[in-house]
Parts: structure tokens; sequence; C-alpha cells
């Protein structure tokens, strides 16, 4: 094969496919990617780590078509040291590429194409468009929630289904079993009867970084073990977390009757400033509640106390509630507007937080003992 491409198309397209690449690897051509010259003058760039793979093509001149496989990270490290706006010519043969630009010239070992491997998706019966700014709302509001602890690996990724309450809606849910954060979007067409999915923590991450270059919409389609993402140039394909999410709408709390109607901003900023004394393993802070006046307040046995008045709109009971002040602040900020909704039950209860009842994302956060 041989073919030409400039430096920037070349390392915009490797930075997209290299990440998905593992750093350490027991099967050698795993660390490779996948390169290949076509006829119709683009190049196509494909890695996996046979869970989730990346195939994307790019405009190049194209002398000789064919293919062959490179270490991933050494192509996209060498690519990124070119100086800009050079002419990167790549040709392959005989168990080695070279890499030509201007007075640059590298020879890297191969490994044949033929060994390369490809995950089969079978048939993906559900396929439907989301705008891409949807899916980047439905990622970002949800993705601090997913857990990361291996043990209960069916919390590892994003749940995504659909339903009818009243509307058409498909939801997303993450949670790690302390906080919880659902997102509802109006359902697009031919999503209905769709598999209930569990989308991994590095296909949602890969993805979130691929939805910073488009536009338009998305297509996605998938089946019960499978989901595809066309993002025009590259496209996402994913073995889904082959797992039963927990029934989380059990966990949303429906009769929290006491109501705080607060700026996120200044509630934000208050925790911020007083959990500065928290301690990795407490971090909590307990919030005080009275009439439209709640304070903050941190204990420490090493460091000290802090306590901070925030204004806010209360009425009910006064009372006392412990959270864990990193889960509070991720939270608070994913919640935009000027007024948000917290609506409490106890100290031991299930508290849920919102910008209103129309808002697309809720969040439920648990307690902690203080």
């Amino acid at each position: 094969m041989k073919a030409t491409i400039e430096r920037a198309i070349l390392l915009k397209g490797l930075s997209h496919v290299q990440s998905v690449v593992e750093r350490r690897n027991t099967i050698p051509i795993l660390s490779n990617v996948l390169i290949e010259a076509r006829a119709d003058g683009t190049l196509r760039l494909m890695a996996t780590d046979l869970d989730l793979q990346i195939d994307e093509s790019v405009a190049a001149a194209v002398d000789q078509p064919g293919a062959t496989t490179v270490s991933a990270h050494t192509l996209f490290d060498i690519a990124r040291k070119l100086p800009e706006g050079a002419q990167v010519e790549l040709s392959a043969a005989e168990g080695r590429m070279a890499i030509v630009a201007g007075r640059a010239r590298f020879s890297l070992a191969t490994l044949p194409r033929d060994d390369f491997p490809i995950i089969a998706e079978g048939e993906l019966p559900t396929t439907f468009e989301l705008p891409a700014e949807t899916l980047k709302q439905i990622i970002d509001k949800a993705r601090f929630a997913i857990s990361t602890e291996e043990t209960r690996y069916y919390l590892n990724g994003i749940f995504l289904h659909v339903s009818d309450d009243p509307q058409p809606v498909l939801k997303a849910a993450a949670t790690d079993g302390h906080r919880l954060a659902r997102v509802t979007v109006p359902r697009p067409d031919g999503a209905e009867g769709m598999p209930d999915v569990i989308i991994p923590r590095k296909c949602v991450g890969e993805l979130r970084k691929l939805l910073d270059e488009i536009d338009g919409s998305v297509g996605v389609s998938l089946s019960n073990t499978k989901i595809r993402f066309d993002l025009g140039q590259a496209v996402l394909t994913s073995k889904l977390i082959d797992g039963t999410f927990p029934d989380y709408s059990r966990v949303i709390p429906t009769g929290n009757d006491k109501i705080l109607k607060i700026d996120p901003r200044s509630f934000e900023e208050g925790v911020d400033r007083v959990s500065t004394i928290a301690t990795e393993k407490t971090r909590a802070v307990k919030m005080a509640l009275d009439k439209d006046k709640i304070t903050l307040s941190v204990t420490s046995p090493e460091n000290g106390t802090a306590a901070e008045e925030v204004p806010g709109d209360y009425s009910s009971l006064a009372f006392e509630i412990g959270f864990n002040s990193r889960y509070l602040l991720d939270i608070l900020g994913q919640l935009e507007g000027d007024l948000i909704e917290v609506h409490l039950a106890d100290a031991a209860a299930p508290t849920l937080i919102r910008e209103n009842d129309k808002a697309p994302a809720l969040y439920v956060l648990m307690p902690m003992r203080v």
C-alpha cells in the first residue's frame, strides 16, 4: 500500500482511534491500528479492544491500495511530532511501514491485516436517529453517576430504555448505589420496541469525545448485545453489558413533602467552601434547614469546623440531613437555571433534586449519617 495524507487529517483520525487501544495488551495485534488505503481516495483507520471498535475514513491521495496494521500509539506520537502542514507518505511492504514527512523518515514493524479482529455486529434490528446535542446532554447529565465497582458490573454503564409515561420517551439512567441520574428525552422514531440496553462506560467516554465534532444527527443501531453509532466519518461499535439493570424507579421518591428552592450556584459554592476541611474519609456536609435559612457545616476531627449560611426558600419543619459533599457537588454541577428544587423527607430517606418538574434530568442522592 502507498498513500499520502496531510498531517492534520491523519492526526485527527488517529487521535480518535488510538484512544480505544489499551496501553497494555497481551495480544500484540490489539495494540495496532488497521490502515487500509482504498482506491476511492480514502484511508480507513480502525482500532479495537475486542469490546469496542472504531472505524474512521479520512481523505488521502492513494497511489497503491492495500492494508496493514501498525502500532497505534507509536504512529499517533509520530504524527503529533511532525511539523504542521506536512504531507505524510505512508507505504507498507514486507512487514514494515515507511513513514516519510519532509526530512523525517520512520520505519515501523507491521502485523498482517488478516490477523486483525473485527467485531461481528450481526443483526441490529432497532435503528433511529438522535440529534448530537441530545446525545451530549444524556451523557453529560448522567455519566458522573456510573459505578466504577467491578463487582456490580451491570452498573458500569448508562442504562437506555423506552417507556410510555404518558408520552413515548427514551430514558437514560446511571447509578452507583449512592446517587442516581436519570435523563428523559422524547422517543425518536424507530426506537419503539427497542430492548433495554446498558452502554459500557468506555463506549460512553469515546462517544462523548467524537460528539464534539458532530453538528447534525447520529445514527443509532442496536440489538440485545451490540450497539453502533454512525457519526459520519466515524462508526463506533460496542458490545453491551450483559446484565440486568436494577429497577431504579423504585428509589425515586414520590412523597418527599419538604421542598427547598435554592439558587444552585450559591448552594454549590457554599458546599464547596465548607467541604474544604472535610477529609477523604468523611466528606460529609451537614445541612440544617430552618425557615428560609439553610446552614451548611462540616466537622472534621483533624482539621476543625466550617459553617456557612446560604439563602433558600424553605417553609417546612426544621431538620438536619447529611450528604457526601462530592456527590452533592457532582449533581449541582449538572443543574442549570437560577432555581432548583430539593425534595426532602427525613434524614434517612433519599432526596430528589431537579430544576423543576418539566426538566429532562432528575437526580436522587442518598443521605449520610453526620
